[in-house]
């Protein structure tokens, strides 16, 4: 998956800062220098339907299943393994972005993030970070903005 073929294709404004390995958000931030509820978790998610969700939430905060299941109007939704995930998204946890899937998804973006400009997610891999415009990720992504972390 080339991702920033997926950016330049579709007008995204954004930047990739590099950092050391990481998987897990905090880290990352400690990694990047960057104020966690600054930079996303992408959580790779499944409906009780069988449909694959992505939601966004800032990394200072969970996410909240049970809002984000009424949100889309199922019964359930559940975070995938790790490597389902990487399956799906075509990219490690900790390197998932916001926008540019292997497989096409609905995002669930928590309303809070809408108060930064922009934001920091995965870059493609466990040693990079995208920083991109939240209203590129609600414009290319399609997503839904709800309250669904806690």
């Amino acid at each position: 998956m080339d991702l920033e073929g997926f950016l330049k294709e579709n007008g995204v404004w954004y930047r990739f800062i590099e950092k050391s390995e990481t998987i897990h958000t905090a880290d990352a931030a400690r990694a990047a220098g960057i104020e966690l509820n600054r930079l996303t978790k992408n959580l790779v998610s499944k409906t009780d339907s069988g449909e694959y969700v992505l939601l966004i939430v800032p990394g200072d905060k969970r996410v909240d299943l049970d809002k984000a299941a009424k949100v889309l109007g199922v019964k359930r939704v559940r975070l995938v393994p790790f490597e389902q995930a990487e399956q799906v998204s075509g990219y490690p946890p900790g390197g998932t972005p916001s926008i540019g899937h292997k497989t096409p998804m609905k995002i669930v973006m928590d309303g809070s993030l809408l108060s930064y400009k922009t934001v920091f997610c995965g870059g493609g891999s466990r040693t990079k970070l995208l920083e991109i415009k939240t209203e590129d990720i609600v414009r290319i992504g399609k997503a839904i903005v709800s309250d669904i972390s806690v």
